[in-house]
């Protein structure tokens, strides 16, 4: 495969991966099968390190775009970056220790779990709840930052659509803050993860810069998508995504 090719490759899937996690999360899923067929000799670490790099630059873009237009509840979300950025770093060490094919079961049976409910409340996520943000709710969402912060450390696939749904089901976020929310979560989860990778040298530069540029004009694409059409064109994007990753995931498993 030419170099010129390699890049046309990569720069499409990277659009269409930080198009999809700007609107919903998961565009890991579209972007890191690229880059392993595109870079088929080196290493998983690097591979995951080149993708982080970009997911990082998508994911700040898109960002922008959401707090311009989205009240962000900061005194709920700032503890939550934190748990999630500090148990993400501990994820990357704990790569080791834990079984990933136990972790796929559980993943996909949350996911197909989190499907059905999603497509069983009708109005879930279609109005945003001006829930009191005490004491309760920001343990809680140091809880599931630290528990969806490790996953991603460990793991990753999904985690911020099953940060979109988290926000959704036990906060009252409708799908559009809750997605711009997602996005301030896994701000700390991909810093994390580059402060592993890049002291171990496990980026490459260049083709991460082009990745990157790449990702976030589809970062940018997603979330104008999502501020424009709203929480019910969100709510279809994240059941599509989610029947889309239990059908790889199942395969992954069961085939």
């Amino acid at each position: 495969m030419s170099f010129e090719y390699a890049m046309i490759t990569l720069g499409f899937f990277a659009f269409c991966g930080g198009l999809i996690d700007a609107a919903v999360g998961g565009g890991g899923l579209v972007q890191v099968p690229a880059l392993l067929h595109v870079l088929p000799n080196y290493s998983l670490a690097t591979v995951f390190g080149t993708n982080k790099l970009a997911v990082f630059a998508g994911n700040i873009f898109s960002i922008f775009s959401y707090v311009k237009r989205i009240k962000i509840v900061w005194k709920l979300m700032l503890p939550t970056v934190i748990s999630a950025f500090v148990f993400a770093f501990l994820g990357a060490f704990s790569v080791s220790l834990v079984p990933k094919a136990l972790m796929e079961y559980v993943v996909f049976f949350v996911l197909v779990m989190m499907a059905i409910y999603t497509f069983a409340k009708k109005d879930l996520g279609r109005f945003h709840s001006n829930t009191p943000c005490g004491v309760k709710e920001i343990f809680l969402g140091i809880f599931f930052g630290g528990l969806i912060g490790f996953y991603d450390g460990v793991f990753g696939p999904g985690s911020g659509s099953l940060l979109l749904f988290t926000f959704v089901k036990y906060f009252g976020f409708d799908f559009l803050n809750a997605s711009a929310s997602a996005k301030l979560v896994n701000l700390g989860t991909f810093s994390a993860a580059l402060l592993f990778f890049i002291p171990s040298g496990h980026v490459l530069w260049t083709i991460g810069g082009v990745v990157s540029v790449c990702n976030i004009a589809g970062s940018l694409t997603g979330a104008f998508l999502a501020l424009r059409y709203g929480s019910g064109f969100i709510r279809i994007f994240f059941l599509l995504l989610l029947l889309f990753l239990i059908g790889r995931m199942g395969v992954s498993i069961f085939l």
